[in-house]
């Protein structure tokens, strides 16, 4: 039996890959034991054990950037505590992480891989250093977009949600008017989706909201997710008495391959997750990157910009009138938004997740054959 350990957690961005890796792999290997490595903050604690799936934890430990006392501190911050921590979602349990068993052990922060590393993903454009340390002892390097500067590297896509490929394989406006309704939406109506992720985003928030009430009166709805940080009980669904264009806002969509759906155009931050997602099932896109962080946002972005599938906005012009003109400019133009459509599924083939599986599963049988099983 081959045993697995997958890394990953905080956010969706992180969440859904793994899940849909690990989707892959049961699918083609029934017998393989997969084990989850996440910590006691993220979204992790819900959703992996949600996807049935067995969810350890560790302490997170951040990993200085330069070479200081912090640094030299690391080793022993993490081997300090390594027994899985009590967390409700988990029944508040506490176990040891019983590496051995599983020929594995976190690595580096919010990584993971065998003795001998099978398989390491690299989800982003532009590597973090941890990423960067650990492809110099893996097997294989995996990487979600073209040309992401790391030794080996090989491009096969971000593992997307069996729902989100399901959606790219029927087609993007199947069931549409049935998931606007659900939604509260008309369903004749194009729409506006706008998320910043599963945190949410303040300035996308605010933005949208500014220009709610123009791009309703352009009969232009919008389905406002904010992030369960953000959504508060005085934010109210509008409704323009003329167009019948409505605006909803919900703190957190679970599905968003429903979201996607029922989306014409989509206003969102460019993590890789959401970044791929939209491109392998055809959402045209205005991506606006996250202004801090080491510039990945910006990265991501950049290969379906080049491609025409999507437009680029700084967070620092992002306001209602920008917002106003590009998303009335795309609505407007049917065949600018074929085009968009078409052009982002040229660049992010589905199948990811498939290929990432493969990848462990061939990584595994060849160190059993090397006798390290």
């Amino acid at each position: 039996m081959v045993s697995v350990v997958l890394a990953g957690g905080g956010t969706a961005g992180h969440t859904s890959p793994l899940i849909a890796t690990a989707e892959a792999l049961r699918a083609l290997d029934q017998t393989v034991r997969i084990t989850c490595i996440g910590t006691a903050r993220g979204l992790e604690t819900r959703v992996i054990p949600e996807a049935g799936l067995d969810l350890q934890l560790v302490p997170a430990v951040l990993l200085p950037r330069k070479p200081s006392v912090d640094l030299l501190k690391v080793p022993f911050r993490w081997r300090g505590d390594r027994r899985r921590q009590t967390h409700p979602a988990l029944g508040g349990r506490r176990r040891r992480l019983r590496v051995r068993r599983l020929r594995g052990h976190a690595r580096l922060p919010g990584r993971s891989s065998t003795q001998d590393p099978g398989g390491h993903p690299e989800q982003n454009a532009l590597p973090g250093l941890a990423n960067k340390v650990a492809a110099r002892f893996a097997s294989a390097v995996l990487t979600s977009f073209p040309d992401t500067p790391l030794p080996g590297a090989r491009f096969e896509g971000l593992p997307v949600r069996r729902a989100i490929s399901e959606l790219a394989s029927r087609g993007r406006t199947a069931g549409r008017e049935e998931l606007r309704t659900g939604f509260g939406l008309a369903a004749d109506l194009p729409v506006l989706l706008v998320s910043g992720g599963s945190q949410g985003a303040r300035s996308l928030n605010n933005a949208a909201v500014d220009a709610a009430d123009r791009l309703l009166a352009a009969g232009i709805q919008v389905l406002h997710v904010w992030g369960p940080k953000n959504f508060h009980d005085g934010l109210t669904e509008r409704i323009d008495e003329q167009t019948g264009a409505r605006y909803v806002p919900v703190g957190y969509v679970d599905q968003m391959s429903d979201a996607y759906t029922a989306a014409d155009l989509m206003l969102a931050r460019s993590g890789a997750g959401t970044v791929v997602e939209t491109a392998v099932v055809g959402l045209p896109t205005i991506l606006v990157p996250l202004p801090i962080g080491n510039g990945e946002h910006a990265r991501n972005a950049r290969p379906l910009v080049d491609a025409g599938a999507a437009v680029l906005i700084d967070d620092a012009d992002l306001d209602a009138d920008r917002l106003v003109r590009e998303v009335t400019g795309h609505l407007t133009d049917p065949e600018r938004m074929a085009s968009m459509s078409r052009a982002a599924q040229d660049l992010m083939k589905p199948g990811a997740a498939d290929r990432v599986a493969n990848a462990v599963l061939a990584a595994a049988a060849g160190r059993r054959r090397a006798g390290g099983a």
